[in-house]
């Protein structure tokens, strides 16, 4: 998956929760600022982070081992 497609899923599972960045933010506890260059692709996001942002929107990440099975 790349960055581009986390940064999409989040930011549908936003809408879909009617959730604005400022609100994101707040409740993830993370910087607007973080936030906002996170969703614009400008900046690389820490996995710390990452998490609490996809947990507040109720996603979770899974690591799994490429080609599994190959």
């Amino acid at each position: 998956m790349t960055t581009n497609e986390i940064i999409k899923i989040v930011k549908e599972r936003k809408e879909i929760l009617a959730i604005n960045q400022e609100t994101l933010a707040e409740l993830s506890e993370v910087g607007i600022a973080t936030l906002k260059r996170f969703e614009s692709g400008k900046g690389n996001i820490t996995l710390g982070n990452l998490i609490k942002i996809i947990d507040v929107l109720g996603l979770e990440i899974n690591v799994e081992i490429k080609n599994a099975g190959k």
